[in-house]
């Protein structure tokens, strides 16, 4: 692998959005054939700042309930993938990734507040629970607050979305044959399958290694110590080809928060670091030459990274791009006895189940995205 290079993404204000002031080259820069497949958009909302604070801070909190509550907000049938998940999805083929928990939140309410789930789905949808089963949420005993500050996060994310999505339409009324006019910018809106996943990386004591965004170590947070019998199903197995589990988003547009790094040794409350100990770990993306780049996502931003959904609607002309996390590498924290965890919010739009994604082959999103779930779900 070659040597990875730190490089500045394109950014555009939430104002150049609102007001379609986002040149073709810009976005061709941003999200085209040859590009890196990220767009930083600033100056957000006021409130951006105060709820990606509660809801990172609160994915540590989360993550450090007892096993027995962590059961009950998994959902087997759903394929974990509503809920809580931890040890229950692949790395790489035959390596169980235990080395991060995820909270995944199905965003039906951003088309109507009363939805937790697709309306109607399973009757709709059977055998699609992963996108149809209502949400479940820790108790506010349990962790204050979760559930409003997540919601009301990933409706800023999602109005954030729509503005990208306007902008990829401009370009691609413009440069297809027969596109349907204000396509994507329909699908982010009305869209009952948008999946959020908020993600804690677990301390880790060695190392960290590239991964398709885990951090590699004998994580000892209270999730880790609950769930050790996890890790025995797994073999602890390890590979020195971690860029293998390198992957692409599967939906249109995926918005993500700049991560959040906090000792979890230091004293509550939790307070964020200013920046990651570890200067290698990050977000990293491969180009098309398959070199590297680091990539860095200001606190105050939000990014939007193409996904293979995206790519097939626009025929090629907007491209999904590889990228994987690589984790903290305790070798450059200064103080050994730090417990450093890692958060942040991935939200992926995408289409409706039933809404066709190939036009050339009249492949739906429910057929493409069942192939990807069954890939990445353990067992």
């Amino acid at each position: 692998m070659a040597p990875s290079t730190t490089i500045k993404p394109v950014t555009v204000s939430l104002e150049d959005l609102r007001s379609g002031n986002v040149a073709f080259d810009k976005l061709l820069e941003a999200f085209g054939p040859s590009s890196l497949g990220i767009l930083v958009v600033s100056d957000l909302p006021a409130s951006f700042a105060e709820l990606r604070s509660k809801v990172l801070t609160n994915s540590s909190r989360l993550a450090a309930l007892p096993a027995s509550k962590l059961e009950t907000l998994t959902k087997e049938s759903a394929k974990y993938l509503v809920g809580w998940s931890h040890g229950r999805e692949s790395l790489l083929p035959g390596v169980v990734d235990i080395y991060k928990g995820s909270y995944y939140i199905n965003c039906a309410f951003y088309k109507d507040s009363s939805l937790q789930g697709v309306r109607n789905g399973a009757e709709k949808f059977p055998g699609f629970d992963e996108y149809t089963a209502e949400n479940v949420w820790p108790s506010d005993e349990d962790v204050r607050g979760f559930k409003a500050d997540a919601e009301s996060l990933i409706k800023l994310i999602i109005d954030t979305a729509v503005l990208v999505a306007r902008s990829c339409d401009r370009y691609a009324e413009e440069k297809i044959d027969g596109y349907q006019k204000g396509y994507l910018e329909k699908m982010v809106q009305s869209s009952e399958t948008t999946k959020a996943r908020l993600l804690h990386y677990f301390p880790s004591k060695e190392s960290g290694h590239e991964t398709n965004g885990t951090t590699n170590g004998d994580h000892d947070s209270k999730a880790a110590k609950n769930t050790d019998d996890q890790a025995s199903n797994s073999g602890d197995k390890k590979t020195e080809h971690d860029w293998c589990a390198t992957h692409l988003d599967h939906g249109c547009l995926t918005g993500l928060t700049s991560a959040m790094f906090t000792d979890e040794a230091s004293h509550s409350p939790l307070q964020e670091l200013p920046a990651s100990p570890s200067s290698s770990s990050g977000l990293y993306i491969r180009d098309r030459n398959g070199d590297t780049h680091k990539i860095s996502i200001p606190r105050d931003c939000l990014a939007f990274q193409t996904g293979e959904a995206l790519e097939l609607i626009t025929q090629g002309k907007l491209k999904a791009v590889p990228h994987f996390v690589k984790g903290v590498n305790m070798a450059e924290v200064d103080d050994r006895q730090a417990r450093i965890a890692r958060n942040t919010l991935a939200v992926f739009t995408q289409p409706n189940l039933d809404e066709i994604v190939d036009p050339q082959t009249g492949l739906t999103f429910g057929e493409f995205a069942r192939g990807v779930v069954k890939k990445n779900t353990a067992g």
